[in-house]
């Protein structure tokens, strides 16, 4: 974390053996006031923290000892962008903080009015730092859109965190059959690299199955919504029930665990393109193709674990 309360760190990062197409999770914590602009990349799988679900007394410390801030102080003019900087941002930031302060005794009124928190944190969003896991397989436009002089400065902040990250991180090589899990961790044993029997997934020090694995990761970028991180296999267990088997199902944590599509010819990509009707019949999980790459929901050349989970969207809606 900077002083910008602004940081990127990859937590999970894959490529696969067939294609090379590399798949990346990153955790970030970014001002929450460009929580929109991340969300318009529609490519990335995404699970944020929830006003919805984080304690009151909790948002108030977070608001009143580390407020989101603006990275500049640029001074008001037509357009999107501003260009010059206020010559006295001090005093901006004082004004700011003086905002921050606002917020929080007014949502301490409401508090004392018993309102729930899906209400009274709402007034504090404005100052609130935001943590999110991202998960995709294509970054190439948002760094072309977000690291550029005309994006927000903060978003252009994370954005270049992000990429330098990625410029620093090497991808581990995955096969037919194993798992890009974020919080878990995949070991060959005796550099048995490619071979699917005998592989390992561990939750910390903690050897677990990969069925064991799929859930302990799903709970954590779920947890991301509301609690500090518990890896625990009992509390996986728990929450990975809850959101495949409520009605209605809750799976977008599940977007971020992936399998790399098994290997196949230009030939047989061909023929799927032709067979739109079946194309679910190619491989499992596959929802569209074109004559480059299969795709599953918005992963190219990884089949995404949501996509393999029964029920996990509502097509036709009957009140």
């Amino acid at each position: 974390m900077n002083e910008l309360n602004i940081s990127a760190k990859i937590i999970a990062h894959s490529k696969s053996a067939y294609t090379e197409q590399e798949i990346i999770t990153y955790e970030l914590t970014y001002p929450r006031f460009i929580l929109a602009e991340m969300n318009t990349h529609r490519l990335f799988s995404r699970n944020s923290a929830s006003s919805r679900a984080i304690p009151i007394d909790r948002m108030l410390d977070l608001i009143e000892n580390s407020p989101a801030m603006p990275v500049q102080w640029g001074i008001n003019k037509a357009g999107m962008q501003a260009a010059e900087e206020h010559p006295d941002p001090a005093t901006c930031e004082w004004a700011w903080l003086q905002a921050a302060k606002s917020a929080a005794k007014e949502a301490r009124r409401l508090q004392a009015l018993g309102l729930h928190k899906q209400i009274v944190n709402r007034v504090l969003e404005p100052f609130q730092i935001m943590k999110t896991i991202v998960t995709a397989t294509d970054f190439d436009n948002y760094f072309w859109l977000r690291c550029h002089t005309d994006a927000q400065p903060e978003i252009k902040v994370l954005a270049d965190l992000m990429y330098e990250a990625l410029d620093g991180s090497i991808p581990q090589t995955l096969y037919e059959g194993q798992w890009h899990l974020p919080y878990v961790d995949l070991v060959y044993p005796d550099n048995l690299v490619g071979a699917s029997d005998g592989v390992k997934y561990y939750s910390g020090d903690k050897e677990v199955s990969l069925e064991e694995a799929k859930k302990i990761s799903i709970s954590c970028c779920c947890q991301v919504s509301y609690r500090r991180l518990d890896d625990s296999l009992d509390k996986a267990l728990k929450i990975h029930d809850q959101l495949v088997t409520m009605v209605p199902v809750h799976a977008s944590p599940t977007e971020h665990q992936a399998t790399p599509v098994p290997e196949y010819t230009d030939d047989c990509l061909h023929y799927w393109v032709l067979e739109q009707g079946n194309i679910g019949e190619a491989f499992e999980g596959i929802t569209h193709t074109d004559s480059e790459a299969f795709y599953s929901g918005n992963f190219r050349d990884w089949i995404q674990y949501r996509q393999t989970i029964e029920g996990h969207t509502c097509w036709v809606f009957k009140g």
